[in-house]
């Protein structure tokens, strides 16, 4: 994502670091830093929401948005802020590679305030676009069959075009492609019901509910892809070192995810402005910190690195759950919501754990063995049974169905026992009724409309 800036160029390449007087990077060094800077040990508190949205002409959708008008929907908003980037209550805007647009709300303190301060930056975001006859649509997948190119030519993109390419077009399709809302959360403390280790386990049992329930990517240039969830199918068949979850079975989640950095192949080598950033075939960062690379490597590289891992959960030092399909209007309220109340709730979080065990078990009964004895990248998420169900067929499958509904009235109750969420409750209860109750996921809709020859892309309508 490139920032959006009235002072800096947004496609400007930042330099890399300078090498000389740099102490060398080791193994253990490197594992070190990176257990520490991406789990903040502290009460959990603070929550947040990334939201991707595609950009289509309002009266014509299939076609193509010139990137300058996109830019002048993004000028006339109200920046500021200490680098410009910043929406009045502090919302940043970032512009992906294919021109969607990412609202990043600020750190609240609670999920009434991220909601409240979302809703605000997202008005005047939506009102500058829709000045210009654009629609900001959300969903997982663009349903337009239109073309979609590289708006943006940062050589960090450049770079990841290449790596993807080799493995098919699913790089391409996920750059220029989908879209997503991401929950920000804390990692939590160094022990006791909200300890690191049991919010890091949650997060990722929950994975499969929170793709079924808010499935909402069926269609892409216009076609059924046979999945409510082709986004979340989409990252299942990209390069496995960075998309897949670390190993499930390290107790420590600061030691995993520091191996899981080390052990990802290098997506690309910061160089001067002009040069390419490509980096070579089959380098992990650990085969560069023992030599493999044309400089050794610095601690700001290892940073660099980190951005373009893509994990189903992702640690900043807070966890960022990646795995949820854009949804239209305000419905981005409701994942939300549901992560923050299963996870900052003991109850609900003691409620949810018992509710995902019959996943656990449909998980454990899938893995896939190797004649050596090794783990078979199918036995991790998103490639493993339960995600791939929840991407296929969301709450249609009787498990994810009868999880996705427990773990909805846990989220009711906990929202019941939050001050001042009863409008946020009625909202997520909604939306039960609509979906999970009845099998059906917002992708539902999609393809009802997709048969009906009714529209190409969904109402961006308020959610129930």
């Amino acid at each position: 994502m490139i920032p959006v800036s009235r002072t800096t160029p947004a496609d400007r390449p930042s330099a890399p670091p300078p090498q000389s007087g740099v102490t060398p990077l080791t193994e253990s060094g490197a594992r070190s830093h990176v257990s520490g800077v991406c789990f903040k040990i502290g009460p959990p508190e603070l929550v947040g929401v990334e939201i991707e949205w595609f950009v289509h002409d309002d009266r014509c959708p299939d076609r193509p948005v010139p990137p300058e008008l996109i830019r002048s929907a993004l000028d006339s908003l109200p920046l500021g802020g200490p680098d410009g980037t910043s929406l009045p209550s502090g919302s940043r805007l970032t512009l992906e590679p294919g021109g969607q647009v990412e609202l990043s709300s600020p750190p609240a303190s609670g999920l009434m305030a991220c909601v409240d301060d979302t809703r605000r930056d997202l008005t005047a975001l939506r009102a500058a676009f829709a000045a210009r006859g654009l629609r900001l649509t959300g969903t997982g997948t663009d349903p337009s069959a239109r073309p979609r190119e590289m708006v943006l030519d940062h050589p960090r993109y450049l770079a990841m075009e290449r790596f993807f390419s080799s493995a098919g077009p699913w790089g391409r399709i996920m750059m220029t492609g989908t879209a997503s809302v991401q929950v920000c959360v804390d990692a939590g403390d160094a022990d006791g019901p909200q300890a690191v280790a049991r919010r890091w386990q949650l997060v990722h049992r929950l994975g499969p509910v929170l793709v079924a329930a808010f499935a909402n990517s069926p269609v892409l240039d216009g076609k059924a892809t046979g999945h409510r969830s082709t986004r979340q199918t989409v990252w299942s068949r990209m390069d496995p070192t960075r998309t897949l979850a670390p190993a499930p079975d390290h107790g420590d989640p600061g030691e995993a995810w520091a191996q899981y950095v080390l052990d990802a192949q290098v997506l690309c080598m910061r160089r001067p402005e002009g040069l390419p950033w490509t980096a070579p075939p089959g380098l992990t960062f650990r085969d560069w910190i023992r030599g493999g690379g044309e400089r050794p490597p610095t601690l700001a590289d290892l940073d660099y690195h980190r951005t373009t891992l893509f994990p189903p959960v992702r640690p900043h030092g807070y966890l960022e759950l990646r795995m949820i399909d854009a949804q239209p209007g305000d419905g981005w309220m409701v994942p939300a919501a549901l992560v923050t109340a299963l996870l900052d709730d003991p109850l609900a979080a003691e409620a949810t754990l018992a509710a995902l065990e019959p996943l656990e078990r449909l998980e454990r009964r899938g893995h896939p063995q190797r004649p050596d004895g090794r783990e078979h990248p199918a036995a991790r998420a998103p490639r493993s049974e339960a995600w791939r169900r929840a991407a296929t067929l969301a709450v249609a499958d009787p498990e994810l169905r009868r999880a996705t509904l427990a773990c909805f009235a846990a989220a009711d109750a906990a929202l019941g026992r939050m001050p001042g969420a009863e409008r946020l409750r009625a909202t997520v209860g909604a939306f039960a009724e609509r979906y999970p109750a009845r099998g059906r996921c917002p992708a539902d809709d999609q393809l009802d409309a997709l048969r009906a020859g009714t529209r190409r892309t969904p109402p961006e309508e308020p959610a129930p």
